[in-house]
């Protein structure tokens, strides 16, 4: 007899927590509205500030002890550098009692560049591939994957992606929000999981060598500047030659007959057929700066020393050479896919972001949103099943990178200062003072004995030369504070997500929200 397959049972205490918070802060702004004083009356009554108040505010820190030492000695030295708390650092070591067996090498760098996303996917990858038992490299080898092949196919599908929502918004101002908002940043270095997967399904991968770095993949600033300027030339060419197609005598003939769908697919047609003649300039300009790429279907050929230092050979195509080693059936890499930690939003729910993306037509950007407790529960089974995992922080924020700890304790701000930093998650986010900045790769991880997570090992791209030898370690508070996305295969992430992500109908966030940011 089987028995009745167990349900996952909902995670009640977190929502409680959540539902405390929110009570808690409906307490809090009460209580600061019984206190103020009604009758209050405010030194400046037009608003401008008046110098009568800043003596104020001047004698009272003059007064303040802490204010007078926090003076002479932040005038003249870095803030962090001096507010560095000591115990963080003593504390956060680099111990991990649940860790992957095997890590590849080199540490990677992407140098002056936004392709954190681009290198993170990657080193997932490379963990299935340099483990392959067909490519049989020893362990002390060094292997990466080449993001510049997949930076330059990027460049080139994100400038189609922002020319075709061009050709669709043909229709709107140029002050519109989401024409303005599209236009800030068309070609930004950053991406997300989904739009890699766009990538890999489409071009494929290929070992570093076959494709090396260049001096613009390594510094993208000028390249990334001269696209930026012709794509938004192009843009503005396509609305005016969109606009002269609508006034056209055929055009206006059509619709004077009803044929609205005719017309709209002609005039598509020749604004299309223009397209392809600025992405040429596209592609020669990125040919000429990261060099020709080869062809998803063209075949190369990969030399390498295996295990038993022999020369070994590989020949096939990009796309093959992804099918054959990187997404194989224990390692599904295109099934993998993202939960969000977004208190501002309901959880158990898909979210998608309006116009985000880089192939058009490819797979849109999905998020399931969860709390962050589970988050890390899922980052555990990963890391037990040997499965890296990519994720999206704000890494700026109350991190040193020199010494490679990401802590909410590690300065003193407070105390120095004079000041409390209130915000929550939600309200971080509200405000833009938080989103998704960089997207880094967990390793390992260490919990207690009673199974709570402490802290996580962080596989980082900016070189061996920050942290312990270019990795991080992370808080289990700061992941609360500061992460916002884990990527997790399907087979791995707990059954009620996983039907949360196949059932679809995803709410569409504006494209503006800040979980459209590209890490």
């Amino acid at each position: 007899m089987g028995a009745t397959p167990s349900q996952p049972v909902p995670d009640f205490s977190e929502k409680r927590k959540v539902q405390a918070a929110m009570a808690a802060q409906a307490k809090e702004l009460a209580d600061n509205l019984a206190s103020l004083d009604l009758n209050a009356v405010a030194t400046s009554r037009n608003g401008a500030l008046e110098g009568a108040l800043l003596d104020d505010w001047e004698y009272a820190a003059s007064k303040d002890p802490v204010t007078s030492i926090s003076r002479t000695v932040l005038s003249h030295t870095d803030i962090n550098a001096s507010l560095l708390r000591r115990p963080p650092v003593v504390a956060d070591t680099f111990i991990f009692n649940v860790s992957l067996p095997y890590i590849p090498r080199p540490i990677t760098n992407q140098r002056s560049s936004g392709r954190c996303w681009l290198f993170s996917s990657t080193n997932v990858l490379r963990y299935t591939i340099a483990q392959h038992p067909s490519v049989g490299l020893a362990e002390d080898a060094e292997f990466q994957l080449s993001q510049s092949y997949l930076f330059f196919y990027d460049k080139l599908e994100k400038s189609n992606y922002y020319l075709e929502n061009s050709i669709e918004l043909a229709d709107k101002p140029l002050d519109d929000r989401l024409v303005q908002y599209l236009s800030m940043a068309p070609l930004n270095d950053g991406g997300q999981w989904d739009m890699v997967v766009n990538l890999f399904e489409r071009y494929g991968v290929v070992p570093q060598p076959i494709y090396p770095e260049s001096f613009s993949s390594s510094n993208s600033g000028r390249m990334d500047s001269l696209l930026t300027t012709k794509v938004r030339e192009h843009a503005l060419r396509l609305r005016k030659l969109d606009q002269a197609l609508r006034n056209s005598e055929w055009h206006v003939d059509l619709i004077n007959k009803g044929q609205e769908e005719r017309a709209a697919e002609a005039r598509v047609g020749i604004l299309r057929k223009k397209k392809e003649d600025f992405l040429r300039e596209i592609y020669n300009i990125l040919a000429i700066c990261l060099g020709v790429p080869p062809s998803p279907k063209e075949k190369f050929t990969w030399e390498y020393y295996d295990k038993d230092k022999k020369a070994r050979s590989w020949t096939g195509t990009p796309i093959e050479f992804y099918k054959t080693f990187a997404e194989t059936p224990k390692n599904k890499h295109t099934e993998a896919f993202s939960l969000i930690n977004d208190p501002r939003n309901e959880y158990d729910t898909l979210y998608t972001v309006d116009r985000l993306g880089n192939v058009w037509g490819g797979k849109p950007i999905r998020y399931v949103n969860t709390t962050s407790k589970r988050m890390k529960e899922v980052v555990v089974q990963c890391i037990k099943a040997n499965h890296p995992v990519f994720f999206g922080c704000d890494v700026g924020k109350f991190s040193n990178s020199q010494l490679g700890i990401m802590d909410a304790e590690m300065y003193d701000y407070e105390r120095a200062f004079g000041i409390t930093l209130g915000m929550s998650k939600a309200e971080r986010l509200q405000s833009s003072e938080s989103s998704m900045t960089h997207a880094m790769v967990i390793t390992a991880v260490h919990v207690d004995d009673e199974g709570n997570t402490v802290r996580f090992k962080v596989e980082n791209s900016w070189g061996d030369a920050l942290g312990d030898h270019g990795f991080f370690v992370m808080t289990d508070k700061w992941f609360d504070e500061f992460v916002y996305q884990v990527v997790v295969p399907r087979n791995i992430a707990p059954k009620d997500l996983v039907a949360i992500l196949e059932k679809g109908n995803a709410r569409v966030l504006p494209a503006w929200d800040p979980m459209g940011t590209l890490a």
